[in-house]
């Protein structure tokens, strides 16, 4: 075997693989015979069947196979070996090959090759990294919450827009009677998240045992295929009318500003008083903010990076390789389409790898171990669930981290946190105090 690789420019090569029947013959009839152990062909005993005939039979597929095989392996060691920087994979150049009768063979690839270039984090580079600060209205909004979630179920007898109704739908005829061997159904109907006006303004006032008429499309709630229990895809074609008929009115009256509260909130004497308690909710809301802030952040470096960073691309080859590889199979024209945000992607991702590269960061083995343990702890803790003990815990972060894709999700966590750290160390970053809603404006302008 003998492979050969030859530049044609910076960012494209051409690889050459000889191959002599010695480097394939062998594994060839290694197949065939095994082949021919266990052929069950009519007119034959097993394991009996003559050579000719089997080599007759599967001599050519066994050949193109193995060599194939050969292939694949030849190429990716010398990739590996020679530290050649591809990207995407090498396509093969050779059209026809005379399987029949030769016996030496030549294939040729192109290949698409990494960039050289350099990235350069400076202080010079200014970004604003905005802080969201909650406004009253946020912090009202959650105080609230917090009230209502450690509150007490009352039963009024009038219904108000933030209650849960509990009644009974029935379908209606043409002419305001009941339609027989249509829906019926009784279930519970929360009125905050009704999005028809009209209805939900129908629906408020009433008392039990009360009946309202209600006109029921799929703009009446996204929740209504549960209220009336049918498919997601019926509610999508529903025009009609219900009688609905109040059961029960719930309400969950919220939890008066007391030591009581602020302790089931955050943890015995952490606050003292409802000033304290507004104050807390404050930075606790500001702090799960901080994702977001970062996120901007990122994106500010990438479009900047991107912009700043001289890096061309093997254009050609790599929309050859999509086309090629894709498995929807793209047309010409789509790839073309859809090739300057695959570049750009690609762009960021070979940017990012020299980042960490460079700066030599690195994500260790037992980093990723323990940073699945404290997701493992916070999932337990989101449903009011104590952390597993110490062994039990390793054994779920074990088996988190055997799948392959959750695995790579973790790492991709804890390179994030390097990288953001980086950033925030090496750029110019200016804090900049806004209200959320700020905050999705200027995040939505680029």
């Amino acid at each position: 075997m003998n492979i050969t690789q030859e530049k044609i420019d910076d960012l494209n090569a051409k690889l050459k693989v000889q191959l002599s029947s010695e480097d394939y013959q062998e594994k060839v009839e290694a197949v065939i015979v095994n082949y021919r152990k266990t052929a069950s062909i009519p007119g034959f005993r097993k394991g009996k069947v003559p050579m000719g005939q089997v080599k007759k039979m599967i001599g050519k597929s066994v050949l193109v196979d193995e060599v194939n095989k050969l292939l694949q392996e030849a190429i990716y060691k010398h990739i590996t070996e020679n530290k050649v920087e591809v990207l995407g994979n090498p396509l093969p150049l050779t059209s026809e090959v005379d399987w029949d009768n030769a016996t030496d063979f030549e294939f040729e690839y192109e290949m698409g090759l990494a960039p050289e270039f350099k990235v350069t984090l400076e202080k010079k580079s200014k970004f604003d990294y905005l802080q969201i600060v909650a406004d009253k209205k946020m912090v009202d909004h959650y105080v609230t919450d917090m009230a209502k979630r450690y509150g007490k179920m009352t039963q009024p007898e009038k219904s108000e827009k933030t209650d849960l109704i509990m009644g009974e739908f029935i379908q209606l005829d043409g002419e305001g009677n009941a339609l027989e061997g249509s829906i019926n159904h009784t279930s519970s109907v929360a009125l905050d998240i009704i999005q028809d006006k009209k209805a939900q303004k129908a629906l408020v006032g009433l008392a039990e045992g009360d009946e309202v008429k209600l006109h029921i499309t799929k703009d009446f709630s996204n929740d209504a295929h549960h209220m009336l229990n049918i498919k997601k895809e019926e509610l999508e074609t529903l025009d009609a009318y219900f009688t609905f008929k109040v059961n029960k009115i719930s309400r969950m009256e919220p939890a008066d500003m007391t030591q009581d509260l602020f302790d089931k909130v955050f943890g015995k004497d952490t606050v003292k008083n409802e000033k304290e308690f507004r104050a807390k909710v404050k930075e606790e809301v500001e702090k799960s903010f901080e994702g977001e802030s970062d996120n901007k952040l990122k994106n500010d470096v990438i479009l900047h990076l991107i912009k700043k960073t001289k890096l061309s691309l093997p254009d050609t080859f790599l929309k050859k390789w999509l086309a090629a590889t894709n498995e929807q199979g793209l047309t010409e024209e789509q790839v073309e389409q859809e090739y300057e945000q695959y570049s750009k992607s690609l762009k960021w991702q070979l940017i990012e790898n020299k980042i960490i590269k460079d700066n030599e960061l690195e994500v260790k083995n037992e980093d990723v171990i323990s940073h699945t343990k404290e997701l493992i702890i916070s999932n337990f803790a989101q449903y009011g669930q104590p952390a597993p003990e110490d062994k039990k815990l390793e054994e779920i972060a074990v088996q988190v981290l055997g799948n392959e894709e959750e695995r790579k999700k973790v790492y991709n966590q804890l390179y994030d946190v390097k990288t953001m750290s980086l950033y925030k160390e090496k750029f110019n970053l200016k804090n900049k105090e806004v209200t959320y809603d700020e905050f999705v404006k200027l995040a939505s302008e680029k």
